[in-house]
Order: C-alpha cells, then structure tokens, then sequence
C-alpha cells in the first residue's frame, strides 16, 4: 500500500523549503549592500566609481556563476551544485566581513555573485525536477517567496545593527557585521542539504534507475514512480543531451521565450526599484526617513503578492498571470513617469511604485523561472538554465549600471527611464500574449514532447 499524499507533500516540501535557503541568501546577498554601502564608502575613502564597483561586483560574479554551473550541475549534479553554493555563500560571507583592502573586498563580493548566479541557476531547475506536475508551480513560487524574503529580512536587519551604534562605529565595525551575518544562513543551508535526495531525473539521465526509482516513490508512491521513469526513458531516447540541440527547429522556440522573458523580467526596472527606491523617493521630494519607510512598503508589498502568486499560479495557470501582471507594470510604471512629470511626490508615487512591485511579484518574478525550469529537455535543462540565468544577470547588471545615469541626465531624467521600462513590459505582454504556451498541470516530459511535436500552446 502506498503512503498517504500528506507524507508524500511532506518529503517533498522539506526538499523544497531546503532549496529554498538559496533563494533566501540571493535576496539577502543582493540587498545587503545597500545598508553597508555609505559606511563602507566612509571607511574606504571611496571615489563615486568605486562606490559603484561595490555594488555592481557581485552582479558581475553572478554571469560566470550561472553561465557554468549549468554544465557543472548536468555532469556531476544539483545536489553537489547546491552544496556548492552554499560553501560559495559562506566564504564571501567572511571575504566580504574582514577585507583590510577594497581590492579584497571586491573579490569576497565577486565570490558572493559566483553563489548567487549558481543557485539562481540550480535551485529552480531541482525543485522542477523533484515536484509532481500538480504542486510544480506553487513549489517553484517558493524560490521567489524565498528571494524577496532575503531581500525584506535584510533591510531590517541593516537596520538593527545600524541601531547598535553611531555613525564612527557603523564606518568601523557596522557595515562588517552586515555582510558576515550571511554566513549564519549558508551554514544552516550547507547542514540541511544532506537530508535531501538528488534530483530523481538527474539520477535516472545518468542511469541510475535504482536510486531515482527509491525518490520517486518517496514523491508520489510506486505508481507515480513507474510512470516518470517510463516518460523520462521515452525522453532520454529522443535526444542526445547537446547544447546545441537548443537551437535546432523543436527547441529555438523555448529558448527564444526563456531569453526574452528573463531579459524583460530586468529590462521592466525592478532591480532599479529594488536598488535604489530610496534615491527615487528621495528624488521626489521625501526626507529621508520618509524614504526608508516608502522602501519598506516596497519590500512589504513585494512580499505580500509573491503569496498571491503562490496561491494562484497552478489554478489561474502561468499565462493568464503575466497577462495580467505585466498589464498592470504597463499602466504603473507610465503613471510614474507621469508624476515625475509633474513633479508630484509622496502618497500618489508610493502608490504606484506599489502597484508595479505588486504586480511584478504575482508575475515577472517567480513565473519567468518557473518556465524556464519547466519547458527545456530533461538532459540539458542545466546547461539551458544556463543560458537564462546568464540572461537575467546580464540584464540586472546593465540596469544596474545605468539607471543612475539615465535618472541623472537632464535630457531624459525619470519622466523618460519611467517611461523607457514601461514599453518594455507592454512589450513583455505582447509576447507572452503571442508566443507563450501555458504549462500548468504537464508534466516536464509532456512538454518536452509538445515542442518537438509542435503543438506548444
């Protein structure tokens, strides 16, 4: 007799929410710098080019870390990548908290991108390979649901150790304490990785059915088991596991949607809304603590609607969610330049900068890759999410880099840069109204069929 489900969504949830403490250190990795950026500039003595070095270097980590551990996770596994990520998050934890140089503390940052780009890569891809086509979207959430937390968390936790003393030692010791407490989360991620299986179709693509067969069963019972091993040989026997299958004829369309959305899921301005919201409310008139608070709603809402797209986006289905979500970016962000046009601050901004981090996060933020972890074959999805992770970070680092000077410029200011991010995501709606399939309630390997049979829809 089978186990019941409720012991099944149990292994399962412990698998994911394990994973999910890579989401929660990308968030913190990346948000962490922003309260630790003006102490660190003081006791540095940093020109405005290094101040923005140090918070563009980790980004830059981030491209090789993706670029690579895809073919690393495809030859030697997601688990050993996880474990991977997880020493990478400690050791820039420490790197960053002790640097007697800036030179050492760019190579500590650099290393923390390295982690970011390799779990941002691997932890969709293994909670994809280990869910049950009926729990994949709402599990696949919970990567997002883990990043904005990181990123929420961190902003409280700047706070705090800001909070334990004055200005001289936040320049001396504070900032330090802000980039080491990361090394608490990695290390609890490195321990809690033992006590979860390998992905069960990485196992059975290297042939080792045996093992694969044990999780699977674990997942869903001894049916279960023998129905996603029978699909995954059906699919083993079709292809043959190369790069550059993705761009014959059956696969140039997912990777087309993969780049495409995990560009515009940057190209829309959230990272500018994440990086430097308090600059932007400062800008249009807030003092300030006023602007701490606004961020705070920011990160608030941020989190709040990532639930709401946990709850809906396997019954509402992926499509319908961005559809909606990147309509209601459109309208938000052209309503932003708007009051920036006329000059207009405080409630009515906050509203809508709301309305947008809203939107984004039932949407552009954890669906982006949950299709990207769902529509590759099963023998080269690593090395695929490899193109799309490489994507998005190429991305967040060009927004990174310009937005300061494109809301700086009196020739385009944030009336234009509002503007410029609002096409991109009436853009992102055409498209995903056009060319992007629903996959809710398929499994991997029914999708993977659906390309090669054209039938994608």
């Amino acid at each position: 007799m089978n186990p019941p489900a409720s012991y099944h969504l149990r292994y399962v949830l412990f698998a994911t929410a394990v994973t999910t403490i890579g989401g929660f250190l990308f968030g913190y990795d990346t948000a962490v710098i922003n309260g630790a950026n003006t102490y660190l500039k003081a006791h540095m003595s940093l020109t405005p080019l290094q101040e923005g070095s140090a918070g563009a270097s980790a980004i830059l980590g981030c491209i090789p870390g993706a670029l690579f551990a895809g073919f690393l996770s495809d030859r030697f596994g997601r688990k050993k990548l996880l474990f991977l990520s997880a020493i990478l998050y400690a050791v820039s934890g420490i790197g960053s908290a002790i640097p007697r140089t800036f030179g050492q503390f760019l190579a500590a940052r650099f290393v923390s991108g390295l982690g970011i780009g390799a779990s941002s890569m691997i932890c969709p891809v293994y909670i994809a390979e280990i869910s049950p086509e009926k729990w994949r979207g709402r599990l696949g959430s919970l990567f997002q649901l883990a990043i904005v937390t990181g990123i929420f968390v961190t902003l409280f936790v700047n706070k705090l150790i800001q909070g334990m003393g004055d200005d001289a030692w936040n320049t001396a010791l504070g900032w330090r304490w802000m980039m080491g407490m990361e090394v608490l989360p990695a290390v609890v991620f490195f321990g809690l990785l033992f006590f979860v299986p390998e992905s069960p179709r990485w196992l059975a693509q290297k042939g080792r059915e045996g093992e694969a067969r044990d999780i699977l069963k674990r997942i869903g019972g001894g049916r279960h088991a023998e129905t996603e091993l029978a699909a995954i040989r059906d699919t083993l026997r079709q292809e043959e596991g190369r790069l550059s299958e993705l761009f014959t004829r059956s696969y140039r369309k997912p990777l087309i949607i993969a780049v495409v959305l995990m560009a515009c899921s940057q190209f829309c301005g959230i990272n500018a809304i994440i990086y430097y919201s308090s600059k932007i409310f400062e800008s249009a008139g807030a003092v300030k603590d006023a602007a701490f608070t606004s961020t705070a709603w920011v990160g608030l809402i941020n989190l709040i609607f990532t639930f709401v797209a946990i709850a809906f986006v396997d019954k509402a289905g992926r499509k319908p969610l961005l559809l909606t979500g990147t309509a209601v970016q459109t309208v938000a962000l052209a309503l932003i330049g708007w009051m920036f046009q006329i000059q207009q601050g405080g409630l009515i901004l906050l509203v809508c900068v709301v309305s947008f981090t809203g939107a984004f996060a039932i949407a552009m933020g954890p669906i982006p890759w949950i299709l990207c972890s769902e529509i590759f074959p099963n023998k080269i999805r690593g090395r695929a999410m490899s193109i799309a992770t490489f994507t998005i970070w190429s991305s967040c680092y060009i927004v990174a880099l310009t937005f300061p000077s494109l809301n700086d410029n009196p020739a385009i200011g944030p009336v234009l840069t509002f503007w410029m991010y609002g096409l991109v995501s009436l853009f992102t709606f055409v498209f995903v109204l056009t060319a992007v399939p629903e996959t809710k309630g398929r499994t991997l390997e029914e999708i993977e069929k659906s390309w090669k049979s054209g039938s994608a829809a």
